[in-house]
Parts: structure tokens; sequence; C-alpha cells
């Protein structure tokens, strides 16, 4: 059964629109759309490449599908046929695109495309029962395969995310300390040269004041 629908732009994870009644009677609901708000935040990042994958999390599974730089994710229960809940993302992705298309990247604001949540509504109900004619003939559908689409945990996704980050922070962290100890090396260096040469001048300086007094007495 489908548990929960979400839309969001891959770019920036923008959510652009989502079923409003998704997770009302859902256990933990709001510790899965944290997770969603994750992975949608590791998706703008780049950290997951595949552009089709399904990711356990708990007794749900997370199925999205990623199409020119919009996400459509669905949550279902792990005995909901893999199969129809890419064929329901495809549905979402088909009228979203005809419908909102020219706009995705211009939307500025969080849930801009929330009147889209009728159409997902309608679309849930058509796949809610797997046992109806019409889902028992996209199962048996031969030309809609999913065995190619990757599956893994969703603490393994996110945790990967972690930790490009960390290594990216790492990265940056670095580069600032490296720069900061050039600028000391610099500093040194000139305090060195300072010490070195300041004797010097300060003796030339004595001897060129010395000359030009004696000239000027002579």
């Amino acid at each position: 059964m489908v548990k929960m629908t979400l839309i969001a732009r891959v770019t920036d994870g923008l959510p652009l629109a989502e079923g409003l009644d998704d997770g009302r009677d859902l256990p933990d609901s709001d510790m899965y759309k944290q997770q969603v708000k994750a992975l949608f935040k590791n998706l703008s990042r780049g950290h997951n490449e595949a552009s089709r994958m399904s990711v356990e999390t708990g007794p749900y599974v997370f199925h999205y599908i990623i199409e020119g730089r919009v996400c459509y994710l669905t949550m279902c229960d792990r005995s909901y046929p893999k199969k129809l809940a890419f064929q329901y993302l495809e549905d979402l992705r088909n009228e979203f695109e005809r419908v909102n298309g020219p706009n995705i990247e211009t939307a500025a604001r969080p849930y801009a495309f929330i009147k889209f949540d009728t159409f997902i509504q309608k679309t849930k109900k058509l796949y809610q029962d797997t046992r109806t004619q019409r889902n028992i003939s996209k199962l048996n559908d031969e030309l809609y395969e999913v065995h190619q689409i990757m599956t893994r945990n969703v603490q393994e996704v996110l945790g990967v995310g972690e930790k490009l980050d960390q290594v990216s922070e790492m990265s940056s962290r670095l580069t600032s300390e490296s720069r900061i100890y050039a600028d000391k090396a610099k500093d040194l260096n000139r305090q060195a040269l300072i010490r070195k040469w300041a004797p010097v001048a300060i003796v030339l300086g004595v001897v060129f004041l010395l000359f030009w007094v004696k000239n000027k007495l002579w």
C-alpha cells in the first residue's frame, strides 16, 4: 500500500508537492518525513547518481525516480509490488511535467504546486488495491521491468552522504589551515630577513650619517 508521496526539485531539494493526507495514521511519520528530507538533501548534493532506486527503511521502502531535475518519491509497505510503485511514480511524473513543467525551475517557495495533491490522491486510489484487474495487468506487463533498479538500506544511503560531507568539510578545513600556515611561514621568513639584515642596515645608516655630517662640517 502507498503510504506517502512527495515531489521535490533535485537541484536544491525544494519540496514542490506532496500527498496532503499522507502519514496521518502512520506511526513515526515525522521520522520518515525527516528521512525523506535527508534523501532529498543528498540528491541535491549529487551523492546518489542512480535515477531510480528503492531504499529500505524499517517495514517500508522508499521508491524514487528522477526525471527533468525532479524527484518523485513514494513510501510503500515492503510487501507492495515494486513494479506498481514505479508505475505509480511514472504516472505522477507524466502529469506533473505536463501541468507544471515550464514553472518547475522558477518555483521559489516550498510546495508551490500543492494543488497537485488532487491528482496524487486520485492516482493513489487506483494503485492501492493490487488485486484489481487494472493493477494485475500492470504487474504482468513484460515491457516494464524493475529488476535492474537497485535496492539499498536507508542508513547506508544517508551514511554515504554524511561521510562525503565530512570528507568535504575536512578538505575545506585542511585547505583553510594550509593557507593560514603559508601566511605564517611568509611572516616568519620576513621577520628572519629583518633580523638578519637590520644590523647591517643600521651600521650603513650610521656610516652614511657620519659621512654626511663630516661633509657638512668641511
